[in-house]
């Protein structure tokens, strides 16, 4: 098959244009998303009070909120919440629409998600369907029990993903922890309430602390009356609501909560706020300001609003050694320390790896290397390693060669000249990815991983931040197994790649929306680039 020119870039031009190549507009769009499904939470302190439960149920009243989406004080969208209830249990419509900047345009993204509740709050079904571009991609599962998750997932053009994900106790869905905390008892200034979390993608669990860290009065909008002289809505009625600043604190949800459990506002990561107010003041003003805006405004560009000034210019060739003191964020718990990167007190240091002869073959794998890396060489959802496209395809690759080394930059190879470089807004997924050949640095990554673990070399996804032309922009690269972790960049072009990548998190989405809590809070200050 011949490669796509259109795809291919030279070195320098790829070093240039690494800030247009970025994973945010898959953020913004998991911020969505990840509301109605990506994680699935289980309430410790509710595990065994099913009574108090049920009557914060009894309180939880029927009705719509709707909220207005900003990015950077610019209306960009709009987003509501309805609750229902039945007379078997509790019905949650979370909704989501808006126009983000970036790269230039202007995208569309939508997300909704209907989840029905027992009358305790716990998850029963949920059905989420999120869009971006051109990229529909739908969730549906049932609980069995308070021991089982069940969801299929369902991309158009691909098998539907099946999986069965054990839990411990009921669960709930983390739209719906803001309102447990206030529904379940007084919320009180300083308490921390601990929830254990579990992620189906990865199919693993984390501890996450909610913190109630301040009590305030809000005014928000109740009703709206349309101003003939402007052409638009104006507020009839204001009302005085009290609400808790109610915090993930190692990311996620991050808003002000009332006495109802409903957000008053909430903050997400790109500068995008959600703001309540009557229904005309949020959807109607909205598409009415869309229908006479214009081009984007750059200084609304999703990329720049995450870009981190890196204080220093260096320079654009390929940096064999970077380090640089990462300041105004706690750094426990991110992956900045081991590879081609050391990380002492905030200072973090990356070299460029060095590539020799690897110890290893195809052919002579040992049992204790495949069992050493087995999470590493495993198929997991939207990384279909066992699929037969992606097999054949790996195996074409590779060729009669059986060297683990030629055979990881036969695949780079591949991958960066056959994909073109192109913006997307979609969850990754390496089969679509195979048949489009187009995508962005997580697209590229999520390819290039299952493709190195089709022939069985271990690979997995590194997430972070690279170096561009005086900024620090979000990435993703993929890290494989030769003798070390050898970071390499099919996006860009670089085996290995080089010292402007710096790692954070390692794993996929669930892991990358870690970086969630660094936007707007790192601060990154170059100590020295050079050879």
């Amino acid at each position: 098959m011949s490669h796509r020119r259109v795809g291919r870039w030279a070195p320098q031009r790829a070093r240039n244009g690494r800030g247009r190549i970025r994973v945010v507009a898959a953020i913004a769009l998991l911020a969505a998303w990840a509301g109605g499904f990506a994680l699935l939470v289980r309430r410790e302190f509710f595990v065994g009070q099913a009574e108090r439960l049920a009557e914060a149920a009894m309180r939880l009243s029927p009705g719509a909120t709707f909220y207005a989406v900003e990015q950077n004080g610019t209306r960009i969208g709009f987003a509501s919440t309805t609750i229902d209830t039945l007379p078997t249990g509790i019905e949650v419509t979370d909704y989501f629409v808006a126009d983000l900047p970036l790269a230039g345009r202007v995208h569309r993204a939508s997300a909704r998600s209907v989840v029905l509740l027992s009358r305790a709050l716990a998850l029963r079904t949920f059905d989420v369907q999120a869009e971006a571009a051109e990229t529909p991609m739908r969730v549906v599962g049932r609980t069995e029990g308070d021991s089982v998750v069940i969801f299929t997932m369902d991309v158009p053009g691909q098998p539907a993903d099946t999986q069965r994900i054990a839990v411990r106790g009921p669960v709930l869905v983390p739209t719906l922890a803001p309102l447990a905390v206030a529904l379940g008892e007084s919320p009180e200034t300083g308490k921390t309430y601990r929830i254990p979390t579990f992620d189906p993608q990865q199919m693993q669990s984390r501890d996450v602390a909610l913190t109630v860290r301040a009590e305030s009065v809000f005014v928000v909008d109740d009703s709206a009356r349309f101003d003939a002289a402007s052409r638009r809505w104006t507020s009839a009625l204001r009302d005085t609501v009290r609400a808790w600043h109610v915090v993930a604190e190692e990311g996620g949800f991050d808003g002000w909560v009332d006495a109802q459990g409903r957000v008053v506002v909430a903050q997400q990561a790109t500068g995008i706020t959600l703001r309540r107010m009557a229904y005309e003041l949020a959807f109607e003003n909205w598409r009415i300001a869309r229908g006479a805006a214009a081009a984007t405004e750059p200084e609304r560009d999703i990329f720049e609003s995450t870009a981190i000034s890196a204080g220093v210019r260096l320079d654009a060739a390929a940096l064999p050694r970077l380090r640089v003191r990462l300041l105004s964020v706690p750094l426990a718990g991110y992956a900045l320390d081991g590879g081609v990167q050391s990380l002492r007190g905030d200072t973090l240091v990356v070299e460029r790896a060095r590539l020799a002869a690897t110890s290893y073959s195809l052919t002579t794998r040992a049992p204790e290397f495949l069992a050493k890396f087995r999470a590493e060489l495993a198929a997991e959802p939207l990384l279909q390693v066992t699929d037969i496209a992606i097999v054949q395809k790996a195996i074409a690759i590779a060729g009669l060669e059986r060297d683990a080394r030629r055979v990881a930059e036969r695949l780079h190879r591949w991958v960066y000249d056959s994909l073109a470089k192109e913006v997307t807004f979609s969850v990754p997924n390496a089969l679509q990815v195979l048949r489009t050949r187009r995508g962005d640095c997580n697209e590229h990554t999520q390819l290039y991983v299952a493709l190195a673990r089709a022939v069985g070399i271990p690979a997995r996804i590194a997430t972070g931040l690279a170096y561009v032309r005086g900024k620090f922009y979000y990435h993703a690269w993929p890290e494989v197994w030769l003798d070390a972790w050898v970071p390499v960049d099919p996006t860009f072009g670089q085996f290995p790649a080089d010292a402007a990548h710096l790692r954070f998190v390692v794993g996929g989405l669930a892991q990358q929306a870690e970086l969630l809590r660094l936007i707007g809070n790192l601060q990154i200050q170059t100590v020295d680039g050079g050879r």
